[in-house]
């Protein structure tokens, strides 16, 4: 069954174009690197919480949006290899194409897929 890569982060909102950009850039970079599926959400409905939330979990600020992004592979090893790749890739270096967010407060995990319907 397909591995998915999630990601929760916080990008001020001014910066939607610029990270709409960079995220096409981005998926380009992955699915030529073997990702069957490079998805990118902007939040429009995405409650702050009491106990948990995701504006809570990536410390989202007042001129933030949280986006919810998630990348389908094949599986886990094709991910682990694509991954080294990616990383290595030039047009995703910090120079060329700098995260218009901050990364230290991206979440971020893989995933085993249990049931697609």
């Amino acid at each position: 069954m397909a591995y998915v890569d999630g990601f929760v982060a916080a990008v001020p909102t001014t910066n939607r174009e610029i990270y709409k950009k960079h995220a096409r850039a981005a998926a380009v970079v992955f699915k030529e690197h073997g990702a069957l599926k490079f998805v990118e959400c902007w939040g429009d409905d995405v409650p702050d919480g009491k106990l948990t939330s995701f504006p809570m979990a990536v410390k989202r600020k007042d001129d933030e949006t949280v986006v919810f992004s998630w990348i389908i592979w094949p599986s886990r090893g094709v991910r682990n290899e694509a991954m080294k790749k990616v990383m290595a890739d030039p047009r995703l270096k910090p120079d060329v194409s700098p995260m218009p967010f901050d990364g230290k407060r991206l979440i971020y995990g893989g995933f085993e897929m249990i049931v697609e319907a």
